[in-house]
């Protein structure tokens, strides 16, 4: 008997369990890579002598590799599973970490994101699919496992900017090449438990693992609304996170006149409670419904939000605490309500929606330097703030029972 089929013949739900943590763990460490480069941005503007502009441009390549290439990876392994690229995502984040210590110019710095973006597009959708499989009937609970993962990357990347790169320098990013090395090691254990899995329940046909769950039997029209509704979510949840991550440092900075490290205390902040928020979101919607967390996700942050711009230092603090708990409670309760709605296609709905998320993130990102350089970091910041409240359109989405009743 193979390694493979022994990790997942004398326990399932054991295994289950810790196929889902190590998801997750590989969640973590590839975030929080992909996290401390707009973590750095006021590092790369001061030593490459960047506009904002160009400072957006950074960001747009690191979020749109991923943005296009995830969507075809999961429409692609939903057909064809291939467990490799697992260890070999991990692979393109090592050489993108490498890429940004050694970077002197913004052509090597758009070249190292896309790298790094790549390593992203295959972990989400694949890594997803895995956390799927390994559910059972708790989908939220283990989409809410393997994004806390991510969240938890995302929360300490400023502190790895404040405590590794600041006293450093660029080369600090040399010390994420660690990260890289155990992730790749933590994927090329879980994709043998994905290998036995896929053969398992695909040996004859290589589809997706729950190729067999029933199709839906919601009209074009009615699919396609619903899917805008959530496109609009991600919207406002992701440029508006992507003003923070990016450009909130800057804001901080000049607000109250203080150093780099005392404004990623607030980014801390907002990913950490972001982490609990995340942690909370798939359960919570497994008993109360995903509708509700959904609509609560996004309008709920909007008062917080509103407030930020004019807050105290410890009040941004306070308050990035609160957006971050309500704002990523939302993000896997949406995918698994996509995947409700269109069964059967787990890995394409993974891989659209982070590939979105990322997509308008990147955008989100050009838009809002070129706006900081046209009327100021100041006017931007109070402009996003209002994001937020498109969570209104969250109410058109139809409750639980409707998107569950849809399946024969």
């Amino acid at each position: 008997m193979s390694q493979a089929t022994a990790l997942a013949a004398p326990n399932p739900t054991r295994t289950a369990m810790t196929v889902l943590f190590g998801v997750s763990a590989a969640h973590l460490l590839n975030d929080a890579m992909q996290n401390v480069v707009p973590a750095v941005f006021p590092m790369f503007q001061e030593n490459l002598h960047l506009s904002f502009a160009q400072i957006g441009w950074i960001a747009f390549t690191l979020n749109i590799t991923a943005s296009i290439l995830q969507p075809l990876i999961g429409y692609y392994t939903d057909r064809r599973p291939m467990p490799m690229l697992l260890p070999l995502g991990m692979v393109f984040t090592l050489l993108g970490m490498v890429g940004l210590a050694l970077s002197p110019s913004l052509a090597y710095l758009l070249l190292s994101s896309a790298l790094i973006g790549v390593g992203s597009s295959v972990l989400h959708p694949e890594s997803s699919r895995v956390a799927h499989m390994a559910a059972g009937k708790g989908k939220g609970f283990a989409q809410s496992i393997f994004q806390v993962g991510g969240n938890t990357g995302q929360a300490l990347a400023p502190l790895m900017v404040a405590y590794i790169i600041s006293p450093i320098g660029q080369h600090g990013f040399l010390w994420f090449t660690l990260l890289a090395v155990i992730g790749i090691v933590i994927q090329a254990k879980i994709g043998q438990w994905y290998r036995a899995k896929t053969r398992e329940k695909m040996r004859a046909t290589a589809r997706a693992a729950d190729a067999s769950a029933s199709p839906s039997r919601f009209s074009k029209g009615f699919i396609a609304f619903v899917l805008s509704i959530l496109v609009l979510m991600l919207f406002s949840k992701f440029v508006y996170l992507s003003s923070m991550s990016g450009y909130y440092s800057f804001y901080f900075m000049d607000k109250y006149n203080l150093p780099l490290e005392k404004a990623q205390l607030c980014l801390f902040a907002l990913q950490f409670a972001g982490m609990a928020g995340t942690f909370i979101g798939g359960p919570l919607a497994d008993k109360i419904g995903r509708q509700k967390v959904i609509w609560f996700s996004i309008l709920g942050t909007a008062p917080f939000s509103l407030l930020l711009p004019y807050a105290s230092p410890l009040g941004a603090v306070l308050l990035c605490l609160a957006i971050g708990l309500i704002l990523m409670s939302g993000f896997s309760v949406i995918i698994v309500y996509a995947q409700e709605l269109l069964p059967g296609h787990v890995g394409t709905i993974a891989g659209l929606f982070f590939g979105i998320s990322f997509g308008l993130g990147g955008l989100g990102s050009v838009v809002m330097g070129s706006l900081i350089d046209a009327h100021g970091v100041d006017y931007m910041i109070k402009l996003s703030a209002f994001l937020p409240l498109l969570g209104l359109f969250a109410l058109l989405l139809p409750k639980d029972s409707v998107i569950m009743g849809g399946r024969k």
